[in-house]
Parts: structure tokens; C-alpha cells; sequence
């Protein structure tokens, strides 16, 4: 089969295509032929070797396509799927775990099912564990105009939140705007004086903060005293490590950095999360944004594009 293959840890050019065996799926497993596969920032970590992954490997974790075979004999083959938390994706066929599965309810595209859940999931848990917002709270979020900050921008003003996004450019801008911020700001030393005067001279009751090294000090700055820094990404680099006594210095605040392995890990908490997110698609109450669309053997242009952050909403990768 036809997949992305990465046999050493660097930069966008280990991204290979190759041809390499179908997978077989255990008991747990339900093997699926992939249309469309989602490509995330935490495919960086993995091919840059921040996180662990054995060499060789097919990187991805999310996607949409018909199950090819169900070893239990639950799924009826042909089932239109969705999934996330599965390795491998970047492939014509993946094998993925049966408890990260779940049924693409119609009317949803085909690249709008292939990058809902991993963003989606993400910005629940954000607005809905990590920090669960109420109406007349407020919020920051770095990257908002990126999949996770769009989607997180419409929940969060859902529930009633005011949000303050953080974009670079005038599109990007707008894009927020119609997402539901209320205001919008650039990169720039002044990003937390520039959010407290918005918010009344007081700082924010959580900023969700995707981008790290660069926005991570404007981010403690930013927050008000006892409130939470979520630190859910690092795409201008990892954050240094900090004296924790810097988290009383801004006012014992609360400091986290979530995944969405945590978040998914309590028995129905994956399924109520995925559900939550593909019910609010059907709806009409969340619009997942598609910005970039690549062929399989593109991959390596997908990743460059997804780094330089020229790209907003999701990318994907069509496969077949």
C-alpha cells in the first residue's frame, strides 16, 4: 500500500512516500480503508522526535474512510468512519483502535470528518475539563485562527465567554472575528497590557495558549491572579523551563499543560467528547474550518505549511 513513511527524526523532508505492507488488525483493531487523513501539529512532535515514536513509522493520527475489516465482526464493513488516536494514518489503510472510532453521520464532508475529532476533541476539553468556561468569563487564546483556536473561539463564545483571540495577519483576523472573539490582537511584546486594558485593566480568567515559547511569559502576564495558564502546544518552539515560584510572582496562578490522551481517559469520556463535537457540526454550531488540501505524497509540504503558520484552520491529506 501507498503511505508516508518516516525512517529518521528532522524536518519536513523525512516525510517519504513508500510502499509498505497492509497492516492487520488484532481483536481491538478495526482495519479501514482511508480517504482522507488529518494532519496535526503533534505529527511535528512525533516526526522531530520530541515525542517517542520507533523508527520506522507511518505518522498520523486522524482521519475518514470505510472499514475494510472488523476481526470481532461488530462493524459492518463499508461503514463510514471517523477516528483519532490511531497511528498510522498518513497511509492507504490504517488499523485503528475500536474505541477511537466513530460513525461519520451524514451530511459531513469527507475533509471536514478527517480533521473534526482531533481539533475538536481538543478544544472541548479545553473550554469543557481543562478550564470549563461560564457565561461572563473571559479567555485568551494564542493561534486563533488556527483549527484548534477557530473551533475553541466558537465553543467558548457558546458558552458565554468573552474571547480575546491573537492572530498575525488581517485575514486571520477576520477569521476570528467570525468565529465569535470579541477582540482580536497581534504578537507583540505589549499582547498583555493590550489584553487587560480590553478586559477592564484585569487580567483574563484563562488563557489557552497554543503557541509557547514566544507567547508563554505575555501569557502569565495576561491571566489574573488564581486564573489558569493552559499550555496546549508549542508550534514557535517547547518552553523553557520556569522557576515555579514565577506562578506565585503572577499571582498563584494555576499552570497545566493538557493532552488529549488525559482528557479522553475516563471510561465514556471519548465518546462523549467525540459525540459533543460531531452533534454541534451537524447542528450548524460549529464550523470546522478546511484551509489547506494536499495528495497523500504531499505530505512533506503539508508539514512545512502547518509550521511556517501560513495556513489557517485544518490541513488534510487526500489519499484516495
Amino acid at each position: 500500500m501507498r503511505a508516508i513513511r518516516i525512517s529518521s527524526h528532522g524536518g519536513p523532508e523525512v516525510l517519504e512516500p513508500a510502499d509498505v505492507p497492509r497492516p492487520t488488525p488484532n481483536e481491538n483493531q478495526v482495519l479501514v480503508a482511508v480517504d482522507v487523513a488529518g494532519v496535526n501539529y503533534i505529527d511535528t512532535y512525533y516526526r522531530g522526535g520530541v515525542y517517542n515514536a520507533e523508527l520506522p513509522f507511518i505518522p498520523g493520527l486522524e482521519g475518514t474512510g470505510r472499514v475494510v475489516e472488523d476481526p470481532r465482526g461488530e462493524i459492518v464493513e463499508g461503514t463510514l468512519v471517523a477516528w483519532c488516536d490511531a497511528f498510522g494514518s498518513y497511509a492507504e489503510y490504517a488499523v485503528v483502535p475500536r474505541d477511537r472510532l466513530v460513525a461519520v453521520p451524514r451530511g459531513i464532508d469527507p475533509h471536514t470528518a478527517a480533521s473534526m475529532l482531533l481539533q475538536g476533541i481538543t478544544a472541548h476539553y479545553l473550554t469543557d475539563g481543562v478550564y470549563s468556561l461560564r457565561d461572563g468569563d473571559t479567555c485568551l487564546l494564542t493561534a486563533g485562527a488556527g483549527g484548534v483556536g477557530l473551533l475553541a473561539t466558537q465553543m467558548a463564545a457558546a458558552r458565554g465567554a468573552t474571547v480575546y483571540s491573537v492572530v498575525s495577519t488581517d485575514e486571520k483576523e477576520e477569521l476570528a472575528r467570525r468565529a465569535g472573539a470579541a477582540e482580536v490582537f497581534r504578537y507583540t511584546d505589549g499582547l498583555a497590557d493590550q489584553v487587560r486594558h480590553a478586559n477592564g485593566g484585569n487580567g483574563v480568567d484563562v488563557v489557552y495558549d497554543g503557541v509557547g515559547r514566544s507567547t508563554f511569559h505575555q501569557s502569565l502576564r495576561a491571566v489574573r491572579p488564581r486564573g489558569t495558564v493552559c499550555l496546549f502546544g508549542a508550534a514557535s518552539g517547547p518552553v523553557e523551563p520556569i522557576d515555579p515560584q514565577l506562578l506565585n510572582t503572577h499571582g498563584s496562578i494555576f499552570l497545566t499543560r493538557p493532552s488529549i490522551g488525559a482528557w479522553t481517559a475516563r471510561e465514556g469520556e471519548f465518546v462523549m467528547r467525540a459525540q459533543a463535537v460531531t452533534q454541534a457540526i451537524v447542528e450548524g454550531r460549529l464550523n470546522v474550518r478546511v484551509g489547506s488540501v494536499h495528495p497523500l505524497a504531499e505530505a512533506a509540504v503539508a508539514h512545512r505549511e502547518l509550521e511556517s503558520r501560513a495556513t489557517t484552520g485544518s490541513i488534510v491529506l487526500e489519499v484516495s
